[in-house]
């Protein structure tokens, strides 16, 4: 997963499978679904198979081009195996949704708004623990105005990012088997709380490093 092409190679996957599937799809496909699972939204059959391909292509072109744009680029070769990880897992992720959108257009229904939470919360763990580990950059991680002006900042904001996440990822993947009435909220608020705490806390810890007045 830290292979610096992966990327453009699930372009690829996520191509061949709509090629394959393009012909036995019918017109309008479902690719939007509400939290109780059922389809709320539709898209022509072109867009539900192509979209995917070229968007995992665009995002691996993305992640190859910036390192090479970022004023912190020395610190790309502090972090480089975390870096290429990361580009690869989301790419992966949207692969993964691809091919279980297509499978639902050639009538194979799978319970969309189970897995999507489920994947999700995979992501989360994968990041949460890679997040620690990647040095200030002003692309990836937790980039707020007091993480950017503050290694120390930035240092202490991931620790704290890479557990939130972690523990985030486990409470979807719990929540998955929960009953609905239960499992909506817990995601909602998980998912609000996860960016968030980092997020504050580099601002707490931001302000306490600024000298205090006479």
């Amino acid at each position: 997963m830290r292979s610096r092409w992966l990327g453009f190679g699930f372009a690829i996957l996520a191509g061949l499978a709509s090629i394959w599937a393009y012909p036995q799809l019918p017109e309008r496909i479902a690719t939007h679904w509400s939290f109780s699972g059922q389809p709320n939204g539709y898209s022509s059959r072109a867009f539900a198979a192509w979209f995917a391909p070229a968007m995992i292509a665009v995002l691996a072109l993305l992640f190859q081009i910036l390192p090479k744009i970022d004023p912190k680029r020395r610190n790309y070769e502090k972090f480089g195996d975390a870096y290429w990880l990361l580009a690869n897992v989301l790419p992966f992720f949207l692969l993964c949704v691809h091919v279980m959108l297509l499978a639902n257009g050639l009538g194979y229904p799978a319970p969309v708004g189970r897995l999507i939470p489920v994947g999700v919360g995979l992501l989360f763990i994968v990041l949460g623990n890679y997040l620690p580990r990647i040095q200030p950059n002003w692309f990836v991680g937790v980039r707020t105005p007091w993480t950017m002006s503050s290694d120390t900042v930035w240092r202490q904001t991931h620790r704290t990012a890479g557990w939130v996440f972690v523990t985030a990822g486990f409470v979807m993947l719990t929540g998955a088997v929960l009953p609905r009435v239960v499992y909506l909220p817990l995601l909602v608020v998980t998912v609000v709380l996860a960016p968030l705490v980092p997020i504050v806390q580099s601002y707490i810890l931001w302000k306490r490093e600024q000298p205090h007045g006479p």
